[in-house]
């Protein structure tokens, strides 16, 4: 077998992870963790593609990697137009697309980026995978119930494809025989449905759903009409605060759930409400997700840095567990299943996708 080095990145809302791997065995990762306050003197995440950059040749020049060595860069997709799961080339429309916001601002937005420079200074092949827009959703999931918005299929597809897998493999079957609910916590949330190794429906913190530690989640609509009519934020400002400094950075100024359950042992019971309020929300997520499947539901899985938690998983698995049996995967799964996705590309056992193809709306 031919010996690739494999460059992965990750982008998040306030990290950025990198993994150098050979072949499918990781040699070198990183979870570049970045100031909050810096990442706020940028007007959106395209802006922070040099800061971001920087910060990755930086790692790999402590690592001892040189760029010139990889045989291929993967990075984690971002929110584009909806599309099938898969691998795809980056191209000049995925940029412009991601340059518009065409999805929504995310931090995962910048890979394509931060990929495809090294690729055009460097000369190596660069590629996303599992995109957060991945569209599996079926027509009736898209009906908003106001003509003209829909919902939008959102979610950590990458980790959640790769643990369904992880689990299907614990369990000794094929994923298209089994139905999963599968609830990604981290920066973000997303829980998802899982029907036969399909996301048939997914509900994001983006605008629906839980909060999470930095956004807001589902609100009552007429008051977030009230407070923008309340000529204290444009709309930019409004969109931006709710998507990075809501949710129980809202409450309790920290984005970190260590610190929150620090707090909780200290006997603050503010902080101990917030987070029991999380665990309410996400465990009605669950509950929605089951009725999707309509009760046949193989595993409940919790995945993402928060999954780590004791006080989290518990509290879901006392709340959720009459659906189904609960399993954590903790932490991320992504750096590996983008290098496992390198490796089916550089082996021709896949074949990239072309960026462009439109899921209908309704």
């Amino acid at each position: 077998m031919e010996n690739y080095k494999i460059l992965v990145i990750n982008p998040g809302s306030t990290s950025t992870k990198i993994s150098v791997f050979h072949n499918n065995t990781e040699v070198h990762r990183e979870d570049i963790l970045h100031n909050h306050e810096e990442l706020k003197k940028y007007e959106n995440v395209i802006e922070q593609e040099e800061f971001r950059y920087d910060s990755i040749t930086s790692s790999l020049e402590k690592g001892g990697h040189n760029l010139l060595d990889f045989s291929i860069v993967m990075s984690r997709g971002g929110m584009l137009r909806p599309m099938a799961a898969g691998i795809y080339e980056i191209n000049e429309i995925m940029l412009e697309d991601f340059r518009n916001a065409i999805g929504g601002e995310h931090g995962s937005n910048v890979g394509a980026f931060i990929a495809n420079k090294i690729k055009v200074e460097k000369g190596i092949p660069a590629y996303i995978v599992d995109p957060i827009t991945v569209d599996e959703m079926t027509p009736v999931a898209r009906v908003s119930g106001f003509k003209g918005i829909e919902r939008k299929s959102l979610s950590h597809a990458l980790n959640i494809r790769r643990v369904a897998f992880l689990c299907a493999d614990k369990l000794n079957k094929n994923l298209n025989e089994l139905n999963f609910i599968i609830a990604h916590l981290g920066g973000g949330i997303s829980i998802a449905a899982m029907k036969q190794g399909k996301l048939i429906d997914v509900e994001n913190a983006n605008s629906l759903g839980a909060f999470s530690p930095e956004r807001c989640g589902g609100l009552p609509f007429s008051e977030v009409i009230d407070l923008l009519d309340s000529g204290e934020y444009s709309s930019k400002e409004l969109k931006r605060k709710l998507l990075t400094e809501g949710g129980i950075y809202s409450y309790l100024h920290t984005k970190d759930i260590r610190e929150v359950e620090e707090r909780i042992k200290s006997g603050d019971e503010k902080a101990r409400l917030i987070l029991d309020a999380f665990i309410y929300q996400l465990s009605k997520g669950i509950g929605e997700m089951a009725t999707v499947l309509k009760g046949n539901v193989d595993k409940i899985i919790i995945t993402g840095g928060i999954a780590y938690s004791n006080y989290v998983f518990e509290g879901l698995n006392e709340n959720t567990s009459f659906i189904s049996s609960v399993e954590r995967f903790p932490g991320e799964a992504e750096m590996l299943g983008l290098a496992e996705s390198a490796m089916r590309l550089l082996e021709k056992r896949e074949i990239a996708k072309e960026y462009g193809e439109v899921v209908e709306s309704v």
